[in-house]
């Protein structure tokens, strides 16, 4: 299970890697910076405008951790796209590091034997299987799609154009349908977890659309595909209107 915790995962020496890098071996700033941090907490320290391009290119003073690496980014890309939600960012980042894992994207958890590779069968498990497991899978079926729709847009779109495959919209509709399904499972209340599906429900066009941005800029910025161009177009628009 996905929980939004990977704020937890950033270390002291993390936070000591940031003030280093927005001080730039001022001591003065430093001092002004332990005194943000300590008044308001590191959250006033990482959301720094420029922290995310820092890390990005930090080498002589150390290179940061997966965790603080993942937090920063998605919580900049979001804020970029208009949610300011820490919660939310914190569980998406989680999502964007858990993923990133061997093949735990096609498991409904880290141990689980079966392995999903469509999201059809999610939706064929989800309508025959109740209880816990009918729990996760609701709420793999949500990340799953925010996954691929968000981090690969363009292996989705390529697919569309050559297969006709399923395209954005498909996956942003069953993403949608698996979120507000974990919302409102028993379970989801019990670990606290009901208002984050039903947000991530809400804005998930939003948040694809975010980790687009980030994807396209970080992960695969070579890519120049007269199928790029149109996604990113179309965005704009939708979120506009």
């Amino acid at each position: 299970m996905i929980l939004a915790n990977l704020r937890e995962r950033i270390s002291a020496t993390d936070v000591e890697l940031v003030i280093q890098l927005l001080s730039r071996g001022d001591a003065a700033h430093r001092g002004d910076l332990l005194r943000m941090a300590g008044e308001h907490g590191i959250d006033s320290l990482l959301d720094a405008a420029e922290l995310p391009e820092l890390l990005r290119t930090a080498q002589s003073l150390g290179q940061p951790t997966a965790a603080l690496f993942i937090y920063v980014t998605v919580r900049h890309a979001l804020r970029a796209s208009g949610i300011d939600d820490r919660s939310l960012c914190d569980y998406l980042g989680a999502l964007v590091f858990e993923f990133g894992l061997r093949d735990r994207g096609h498991r409904i958890s880290r141990f689980d034997d079966e392995q999903y590779r469509y999201l059809t069968d999610l939706v064929a498990d989800i309508a025959a299987v109740a209880g816990r497991r009918g729990f996760l899978l609701a709420a793999h079926l949500g990340n799953f799609s925010l996954w691929m729709a968000g981090v690969f847009p363009d292996h989705i779109t390529a697919r569309e154009e050559r297969r006709g495959g399923p395209g954005l919209r498909y996956y942003e509709e069953l993403g949608m349908r698996g979120f507000r399904l974990a919302a409102s499972h028993r379970l989801a209340e019990q670990l606290d977890l009901a208002g984050l599906y039903s947000r991530a429900a809400e804005s998930f066009s939003a948040i694809r659309v975010a980790l687009n941005r980030l994807s396209d800029r970080l992960l695969f910025p070579h890519v120049n595909t007269p199928g790029r161009l149109l996604r990113q177009v179309g965005d704009e628009f939708r979120l506009q209107g």
